[in-house]
């Protein structure tokens, strides 16, 4: 064969990994880059991240906070507030310090803080705007999901 008759061979296998996406590959590709593995949100401001943050609806109305929040950075910090709407989140400190990598956990076995929010009446599968409140770094809005009462967060209350 010629080598002009390699040439639709050659564009034909190019075409093929355009079309696929096997080209785009690599530490950048799309599908690598997808973070969110549980129904709670991601929202960092700053060094400080919050991980896995979601309401859970309770019977009453209310909603119960779940979500971690830690502080990867050198200076300490503060969580000073959460709120909903402009209502604020009843919280069980006034604030909660943070501390280079250590976790202020909201709900589940290893918890350490407590967050509600009474009268949300927002029905489980809706997102609302929760603004998250820091000492120092500046305070971010996360669209958070409110969820059921049930399966894993069936003890959340």
């Amino acid at each position: 064969m010629k080598r002009s008759q390699y040439a639709p061979f050659a564009i034909g296998i190019a075409s093929l990994f355009l079309l696929t996406s096997c080209g785009a590959s690599g530490p950048d590709a799309p599908t690598r880059n997808v973070k969110q593995v549980t129904d709670g949100i991601e929202k960092d401001s700053g060094s400080i991240v919050a991980r896995d943050v979601l309401l859970v609806a309770q019977p009453d109305g209310s909603a119960v906070l779940v979500g971690t929040f830690i502080n990867e950075g050198d200076q300490a910090d503060s969580l000073t507030g959460l709120s909903v709407n402009g209502v604020a989140l009843k919280l069980d400190k006034p604030s909660y310090p943070l501390l280079k990598n250590q976790p202020i956990i909201f709900a589940g076995d290893t918890a350490n803080a407590h967050g509600v929010i009474a009268g949300l009446n927002a029905p489980a599968g809706t997102r609302v705007d929760l603004t998250i409140t820091y000492g120092t770094a500046p305070s971010v809005v996360a669209n958070v999901l409110v969820r059921e009462k049930d399966a894993i967060y069936a003890n959340v209350g």
